[in-house]
């Protein structure tokens, strides 16, 4: 799927314990502006649910597990994140809803941007108009 990929991290272990670097540009393909992370979420509930216009996310989940539907207007898979040593690369006009979340997860999300409320699209009908133009574009300048 375009703007999407599962990651293997790279897992530095010893006696000492297990450790997973994450530098850019070695295993981030962006520079990171911000970091957050999601926890305590009840199981039914759903989060995401919008697209961003530029900006690009790594998900980790560091502890318990979490399925993610990606999708395009072409498209769609769930990914189920589940490992700390797996991430979820997600980049621009990717629709990306987040559910199912056991009960000890922690979502790690790496961002390559600052919050900015208008990069969000929240409504999936304008999200496929623009999504439909971003496509067709990357594909003619693929060309």
């Amino acid at each position: 799927m375009t703007n999407v990929s599962l990651v293997d991290l790279k897992v530095i272990e010893d006696a000492r314990g297990k450790m997973i670097p994450l530098e850019y540009p070695k295993q981030l393909n962006f520079p990171l502006n911000r970091i957050y992370y999601i926890y305590d979420v009840d199981n039914n509930q759903t989060r995401g649910c919008h697209s961003h216009n530029k900006l690009d996310q790594l998900l980790i989940a560091v502890k318990g597990e979490v399925n993610i539907l990606v999708k395009t207007p072409f498209e769609e898979k769930i990914v189920k994140l589940d490992s700390p040593s797996k991430g979820l690369y997600i980049g621009p006009m990717i629709w990306r809803e987040m559910f199912d979340f056991s009960e000890d997860c922690v979502l790690l999300v790496l961002a390559s941007e600052l919050y900015d409320e208008k990069d969000y699209i929240r409504d999936y009908r304008e999200y496929e108009q623009k999504a439909l133009e971003y496509f067709r574009n990357e594909e003619t300048n693929n060309d």
